[in-house]
């Protein structure tokens, strides 16, 4: 169970975690083990009692809205819970907007007449919850899309939804083998999702049709960082510039621009593979001439989901594998490449495109570099990252998906990685995996979902001070 509690083996660093963690990856003194919260033991969920994760001494958790159970109006829950987002509720209460990764022509959730596609399963709910996990009100917020992954919280209070495909009635079947001809719209898009009110269901199309994972986004500038799960092709890092800084808009506005991250001096760079220590680029941009490509011919499900990185990559874009979960802190938007990496001796490469066991990449937006944070040194040190927050005191949150035990795990400001929370396995459901890890405001409480068969929301609690989230 603690195999990996302190693990240090960093590749590289940079941002706030430069420092020490350098040193290791080189054969030099090793930094001193993470400050973790200590040794992960079962603890019982205060929803029903039953163990559901494994803890640090003194933390608690609940959990809440499970799929098949009901929102306030009486629909049904969905299940999928994915990418999440806390926004500050009266009286210390949070509101959380969720996702759900539901896929195929199975019907809209929640009002069908308010569906973006009435034929799609996907889209978001929004809760009114206490600290402590206890809901207050729920009920769905955008219905009748597809795949919703991951997305990006917003400062003028809205979650931005990211659908992680390109199915529609215009492409071939993807490898579900859902019958996209059932489908009415064409899917890949971003949705933005007020906190306070129901989705409009509109596209943003300038953003982009291809599998949308994350979103981050930048105050300064305007700008939207945006990740791509092309699952078993090149994926790329993106950032889309609306003709309105979102800010004064109030909204984020269609019609902008959209680009595609490349390494200056190197076209087509391969960021997918193992990095040399201390990886570190300088990087431009190049601009996406066709973001939302009109399929004609109907082609094949692997020809769509390539139509808009292939026009980066023909500009000399670079090339990472399977990029999910980002999150902007400080000037600096981290993002995680799942299977990015070399292949560890005694390892296996696991199936899709990339090798490795997972990167760490950070993007300094004032500078426009590009540095390597942590790459995975084997799977027993981090199994294939995906969803990604990070706390007050910097310190990053790392939803683990791998093929074993799933950890939540800490990434520190000096480069060491630790546990923090064990999934206790569910029967028949070797692919339940942590998603949409998000502090709540003033950082009492880690909400997190769990994406199993039948999937459920977290509130964890307890003596943060311990340690360095």
């Amino acid at each position: 169970m603690h195999r990996r509690r302190f693990i240090a083996n960093v590749v590289a660093a940079a941002g706030p975690f430069a420092g020490a963690a350098c040193a290791a990856a080189q054969g030099g003194v090793r930094p001193a083990p993470a400050p973790a919260y200590g040794r992960l033991k079962p603890v019982a969920d205060l929803r029903d009692g039953k163990v559901r994760l494994h803890l640090p001494d003194g933390f608690r958790y609940r959990s809440f809205s499970a799929a098949g159970e009901k929102f306030s109006d009486g629909t049904t829950v969905p299940g999928r819970h994915d990418g999440m987002a806390a926004f500050a509720g009266p009286k210390d209460s949070t509101i959380l907007v969720r996702n759900h990764e539901v896929n195929g022509p199975v019907g809209a959730f929640g009002d069908e007449s308010a569906a973006y596609d009435p034929a799609a399963g996907g889209g978001t709910s929004t809760l009114h919850v206490t600290r402590h996990g206890e809901v207050i009100r729920s009920g769905p917020s955008l219905n009748g899309t597809m795949m919703n992954c991951s997305g990006g919280p917003m400062p003028w209070r809205a979650w931005v939804s990211c659908e992680e495909t390109v199915n529609g009635p215009d492409v071939g079947d993807d490898a579900s083998g859902g019958d996209n001809s059932r489908l009415t719209r064409g899917h890949g898009y971003l949705f933005e999702v007020p906190v306070d009110r129901a989705a409009s269901a509109r596209p943003i199309r300038s953003a982009g049709r291809f599998p949308h994972e994350s979103a981050a986004f930048d105050p300064s500038t305007g700008a939207l960082y945006l990740t791509e799960d092309n699952f078993s092709f090149p994926s790329g890092f993106y950032r889309y510039l609306p003709p309105k800084h979102p800010v004064q808009a109030g909204r984020l506005l269609d019609g902008g621009r959209l680009q595609m991250l490349a390494v200056k001096g190197r076209a087509r760079a391969d960021l997918s593979r193992g990095q040399p220590a201390g990886a570190s680029y300088a990087t431009a941009w190049v601009d996406i001439d066709d973001p939302d490509p009109a399929f004609t011919g109907r082609p094949s499900n692997e020809e769509a989901v390539q139509a808009v990185g292939r026009q980066g990559r023909a500009g000399g874009a670079a090339i990472f594998a399977r990029l999910e979960g980002a999150v902007f802190h400080q000037g600096v938007v981290y993002f995680v490449s799942t299977q990015g990496g070399a292949t560890a001796p005694g390892d296996t490469p696991p199936p899709g495109f990339g090798e490795g066991r997972g990167q760490v990449w950070a993007y300094e937006t004032w500078s426009g570099r590009l540095r390597l944070v942590y790459e995975s040194p084997r799977s027993s040190a981090l199994d294939l990252p995906d969803n990604v927050t990070v706390s007050r005191r910097g310190t990053l949150v790392l939803c683990e998906d791998g093929d074993g035990d799933n950890y939540l795990r800490g990434l520190t400001r000096t480069g060491q990685i630790f546990d923090f929370c064990r999934l206790q396995p569910i029967p028949d459901d070797p692919g339940a995996e942590f998603a949409g890890s998000t502090f709540g405001p003033g950082g009492h409480t880690l909400y997190v979902n769990v994406q199993a068969k039948r999937g459920r929301s977290f509130a964890i609690w307890g003596p943060w001070e311990r340690g360095l989230f």
